[in-house]
Formats: C-alpha cells, sequence, structure tokens
C-alpha cells in the first residue's frame, strides 16, 4: 500500500522553541488517521507544513510522493482541506459562497454539495454571518468534499460543536470515508470521535511523534492496574513500560504499557488488599499516556501490532 502523506525529519522553531520535533509521519492511501496531542503539541503546525502553508526550518513533507513545496497543480487538486474554526466569507449567502468556490476546481460536484447542503438542513440564501458555528462546519464540509478530493485534511473539525451537530457531522463524514479510496487526516480534541472514526492515530507529546500505530493496537497495549492497601501504599516498583503512577489515599494506580505477567507479578509482590486491572478506552489511554510526558514514555511505532 502506497504511503499518501510522508515527512522527513520535519522541524519547526518559533523563536527559540521547537514546535515539531524531527516529525516522520507516514500514512498509508485509504486510512483514516487521528493526529492526537495535547495544546501545543505541535498537531496544527504540523498540518500546515503538509500543506505548505508554513515552511519547515528542517526536513521536508511530501504528498503522493511529491515535495509539497513544489507540488503540481494537478496533485493539489486531489486535497482538501478544513481549517480550525472554519473560516468563511461572512458576508456571502451560502449560494454565493459556493457559486464563488466552483471556479476554482477543475472538477465540481454539485450535486454533492446540494445533498449535504439539505441534509443538514441549510438554506441557500442564508448569509455565513447568521449561521451557528455548526452550520459553518457543514457548510465547510461541503466545499470541502465538492471537488471530490483523494486526501482530505482536517483540522480539528469538530472544535466548539455541540453533541449532537458534532454526531451528525462525525456521520456524514463516515460516509464521506466510505467512498473508495480516500484518505483522511484530522486532528481533534474529542478522542471520543477518533476512537469511532479513525484505524490509526499518532499522538504528538512536546512537538514529538510518540504514537504511530493502530488505534486497537495503542488502546490495547496501555493498561492501569488500581491497587488497594489497608495503609499508605509502598513505593511503586520500577517496571519495564511504566507510564505513570498516582497515589489516591490507600490506592495506587499504575499504567503500564505492554502489561504483562511479569508485571502482574511484580506488582502481586506488593501485597495489596485488592488489585483490579482496567482497560482503557481511547480518551482514557491518551490522558494517561501525555500525563506523564515529564518522564521517559514508551514508544508505539507503526511496525508494532502489524
Amino acid at each position: 500500500m502506497n504511503d499518501i502523506i510522508t515527512t522527513h525529519r520535519l522541524t519547526k522553531y518559533y523563536g527559540k522553541q521547537r514546535i515539531v520535533d524531527t516529525l516522520n509521519l507516514s500514512i498509508p492511501e485509504g486510512s483514516v488517521y487521528g493526529l492526537l496531542g495535547r495544546n501545543g503539541a505541535g498537531k496544527s503546525t504540523a498540518i500546515k507544513m503538509l500543506l505548505g502553508m508554513v515552511r519547515p526550518d528542517r526536513g521536508r513533507a511530501e504528498l503522493y510522493g511529491e515535495d509539497v513545496t513544489t507540488l503540481r497543480p494537478e496533485s493539489r487538486a486531489r486535497i482538501a482541506y478544513m481549517a480550525e474554526g472554519h473560516p468563511l466569507y461572512t458576508g456571502m449567502t451560502i449560494k454565493q459562497l459556493v457559486a464563488f468556490s466552483a471556479p476554482f476546481y477543475e472538477t465540481w460536484n454539485q450535486d454533492l454539495v446540494g445533498q449535504i447542503l439539505d441534509h443538514f438542513q441549510l438554506s441557500r440564501k442564508k448569509r455565513i454571518r447568521h449561521l451557528s458555528r455548526g452550520q459553518r462546519a457543514q457548510v465547510a464540509l461541503a466545499i470541502a468534499v465538492a471537488p471530490d478530493p483523494e486526501l482530505l485534511i482536517l483540522d480539528d473539525p469538530t472544535l466548539g460543536l455541540d453533541t449532537v451537530v458534532r454526531r451528525d457531522f462525525l456521520e456524514s463524514l463516515i460516509q464521506i470515508i466510505q467512498r473508495k479510496g480516500r484518505t483522511i487526516l484530522f486532528s481533534s480534541h474529542v478522542l471520543g470521535d477518533v476512537e469511532r472514526v479513525a484505524d490509526r492515530i499518532g499522538v504528538m507529546v512536546a512537538g514529538v511523534l510518540r504514537v504511530d500505530c493502530p488505534t486497537e493496537h495503542f488502546k490495547k497495549s496501555l493498561r492501569k492496574v488500581v491497587l488497594e492497601f489497608t495503609g499508605e501504599p509502598p513505593a511503586t516498583p520500577s517496571l519495564e513500560g511504566l507510564v505513570g503512577a498516582r497515589q489516591v489515599g490507600s490506592t495506587l494506580e499504575v499504567v503500564i504499557a505492554g502489561y504483562n505477567g511479569v508485571h502482574r507479578e511484580a506488582l502481586d509482590g506488593l501485597n495489596p488488599t485488592h488489585l483490579e486491572e482496567v482497560e482503557l478506552n481511547l480518551e482514557d489511554a491518551f490522558i494517561e499516556y501525555t500525563r506523564g510526558e515529564k518522564k521517559p514514555l514508551p514508544i508505539f511505532y507503526r511496525e508494532e501490532g502489524e
């Protein structure tokens, strides 16, 4: 399977601060890739470098095997981008915005635009400035997919949307994903959305890509173990794959990557009154993993579990 997106040691500084640190990313054709990270982790900057909107200080990015700085117009026509916050021309009506956007593309599926607008019950006469944040996201989605792109890049597309609108938006996105051969890269703060849609994830921590693997592999690799004691918990033993440990009263919570029988034996040796192994969903796994970013973290690469 060909990689549609590839970066080689992509690095960006703002002043003396390194925002993206030697990013090596490969996203295969047809995959849905969720790029995760806490605020300031470098996600948006990485996406903008992929699109040629921000120049890296070192390294390079390629789309379809072409350097993004010299991407041919016909290759750019295969890519759609939804920016964070869905910036649109607010003085236009929806109808005017669609008519304005269409001539920029060699291919334009007006029927698909109409289907999406009808699905979201959006009046073509309504001005963009009078739309809610969710409605702007819906219009932005319609315009992004109208050229029938092969690659769709979304920067936090559901940010600020309420639960109902976000779910409807996501279901529409899933239908788009199911069209043959489409590749999607999106960042999001809503981990439930990522878990529902993405088959692969990357997690950036302080500008470094520390995770690049199938979503299920990351979730299954992390395990929380809750140990209860009659008094003060003992010190956490040194364990391979230890992500973090936290004491809450007489309870010790330990998060371990690659949890196995050796870990269980070591924790049993602490003589807890009760021990419970807890499977984590993606949101919990992400929180536990990034919470421990001040010390070396286990790294999950794409080769693992494949």
